[in-house]
């Protein structure tokens, strides 16, 4: 078929490649030996979506049609034994030949230490094939080279229960100043605008605020070049102040499901990731009748450019796996067209390559307006920011959501940890 056709010069060349390495001495970080490794066969899976295997083994036929591999996965449903056993792995002979992990300072540490396989290669045919976009291609760079692949990809977009909207005569917002009008609309109706929770996803709108005001800005706190008692941070907290001020958020300790809060209009809009969709659709909601998403306009009209918060998990191959090679080989054919329609299929994901097909066609649209030139993606806030410092700081942002006040002693918390973090690495 196609696909075949398409990869299989690719794999030629990496198979070629390996025969090369493989009559050289030892120290090519591709396991050793003296014979060419496998690029085709039973690759060994490793991942933390337990509850994903059934959409990974249905991929298998179609892998094994384009480019005879066909995996082989164990999941792990506790994250933390997931972690300690990938981590352990890399200490033996048997480190995984595909495995997933997390971007940001995860995957940085495990770049640093040597440990996972370049893909700048196959980066560099995914960009000039229209496959990828440069913005996520920037998730995965260190140091000028990237490594691992997009195994999914969400955008954090605002989500919109379809009837309220309409009830009230409001249109999806293209501007700050609309959605500031769409909001005081619904709260002068009694309709609380915004959902906000006080555990675990306390950073969305924080996020929003900063990026949406100067992407610069918002990355700065991610390297410690910017402060988060530093003047421009504080105002933008006041903005999220006032907002709470006015009554625009949730209870912050209500213990409903978001997706059925939506639902049953207890909040008009909620700012998540678009694999929210699945959510939406177990609670009963129909994509484009009973719900709908839009991308959240920048806060400062001037950018230029909209920033989207990207969440981008990794399938990366570890350095020295005896299956380096099948690793590679598999990741070079996830990245095209093919395999991402096939799954998207099995899945329901937003696709990371625009030239996949989606089937919904809310997440279709979604994916070709984040790739049009006209947005920038930014980092999630949750893996741009150092662990520690994210720990303290999706406290402190679920504190100022349960009871809102002056923020900058919830600022001056973050920052005590973000200062005592970046000590550390000087």
């Amino acid at each position: 078929m196609k696909s075949r056709r398409m990869i299989g010069a690719g794999l030629a060349t990496l198979a070629s490649a390996t025969l090369l390495l493989a009559g050289c001495s030892a120290g090519g970080g591709g396991g050793g030996g003296e014979e060419a490794e496998a690029t085709t066969g039973t690759l060994d899976f490793y991942t933390d979506k337990a509850a994903w295997e059934p959409d990974f083994d249905e991929l298998n036929a179609t892998s094994e049609e384009d480019v005879d591999i066909t995996l082989n996965t164990t999941g792990y449903s506790d994250a933390a034994q997931y972690d300690a056993f990938i981590k352990q792995s890399f200490r033996t002979q048997k480190s995984p030949g595909l495995f997933t992990w997390h971007t940001g300072d995860a995957l940085k540490q495990i770049v640093d230490e040597g440990l996972v396989a370049e893909t700048t290669d196959l980066w560099t045919t995914a960009v000039e094939e229209g496959w990828a976009t440069e913005g996520l291609r920037d998730e995965y760079t260190y140091d000028g080279k990237q490594y691992c692949v997009p195994m999914n990809i969400a955008y954090w977009v605002m989500y919109y229960n379809k009837n309220i909207f309409e009830e009230y005569g409001i249109d999806e917002p293209t501007t700050w100043e609309e959605l500031d009008a769409a909001a005081t609309t619904l709260k002068d109706a009694g309709v609380t605008p915004y959902y906000q929770t006080s555990v675990l996803f306390t950073f969305q709108w924080f996020q929003q605020l900063v990026a949406g005001t100067d992407p610069d800005l918002y990355r700065g706190l991610s390297t410690g070049d910017v402060k988060y008692t530093d003047p421009e941070i504080v105002e933008i907290m006041d903005i999220w102040l006032d907002q709470h001020e006015k009554g625009w958020f949730s209870d912050a300790g209500s213990t409903m499901d978001p997706a059925v809060g939506l639902k049953e209009g207890e909040f008009a809009m909620i700012n998540f990731g678009s694999f929210f969709n699945g959510s939406l659709d177990g609670a009963g909601m129909v994509s484009g009748e009973d719900y709908d998403m839009f991308v959240i306009p920048a806060v400062n009209p001037n950018l230029g450019t909209t920033p989207v918060a990207v969440e981008t998990g990794p399938l990366c191959v570890a350095e020295n796996s005896p299956q380096k090679d099948l690793g590679l080989a598999y990741s070079e054919w996830w990245i095209s067209p093919e395999a991402q329609t096939a799954w998207n299929a099995a899945r329901g994901d937003v696709a990371f390559n625009p030239l996949a097909t989606v089937n919904d066609p809310m997440l279709s649209d979604l994916g070709t307006t984040v790739a049009d030139g006209n947005h920038e993606l930014v980092t999630r806030y949750f893996e741009a920011t150092p662990t520690p410092i994210l720990t303290v700081a999706l406290e402190q942002f679920g504190a100022f959501n349960a009871n809102p006040g002056d923020p900058l002693p919830f600022l001056e918390a973050i920052q005590a940890e973000a200062d005592s973090y970046w000590a550390d690495q000087e």
